[in-house]
């Protein structure tokens, strides 16, 4: 794009225009990227990527235009306003990721007896708790096996009760 057009887009820009605003966003989106790529360290490569930075820095500069508080007279100023604020976002974004990025390791290196326990029951569990239930099956008369059932699917006495007709008494027995 040449500083002719970008004049006449800037004069749109400060008039508040969003199509303008587009264009500039078009126009110096992968020259920002570029800055933010070049400044980002490996071990935050994974946190953000350098489009969340430009885009969350031109969600705040077309707010500020819509609302008429930001004014630039040359596109130069325009750039080095947009190339200022990408390098203030990009260094909140660091400081928000970096303790988090220091601390974690790969799993792989991560001793095994260290590693968070899971919530799931392990199959071993899963099998005594099958071999449990086929036990209560067969020690327990046909007629209890509804009763049996609703329990495990965690309902209450009372829910129990209320679904098969009986006393939430009886059902607890």
């Amino acid at each position: 794009m040449n500083i002719d057009s970008l004049d006449q887009l800037l004069e749109k820009l400060n008039g508040g225009d969003d199509a303008a605003a587009e264009h500039v966003f078009r126009a110096y989106e992968p020259y920002l990227r570029k800055v933010v790529r070049r400044l980002l360290p490996a071990e935050l490569r994974a946190k953000f990527d350098s489009i969340d930075v430009v885009q969350s820095v031109y969600g705040d500069v077309l707010a500020a235009f819509r609302e008429g508080g930001m004014r630039f007279g040359t596109v130069a100023q325009l750039r080095a306003f947009l190339i200022k604020a990408t390098r203030n976002r990009f260094i909140d974004r660091v400081r928000q990721h970096r303790t988090a990025a220091r601390l974690e390791q790969p799993l792989n290196e991560t001793e095994p007896d260290r590693l968070p326990s899971s919530s799931q029951p392990r199959p071993s569990e899963i099998a005594q708790a099958e071999e449990l239930w086929e036990r209560l099956l067969a020690l327990c008369p046909p007629e209890h096996h509804e009763l049996l059932r609703l329990r495990r699917q965690g309902a209450t006495a009372t829910e129990i009760a209320a679904q098969v007709g009986m006393h939430a008494g009886s059902v607890r027995r």
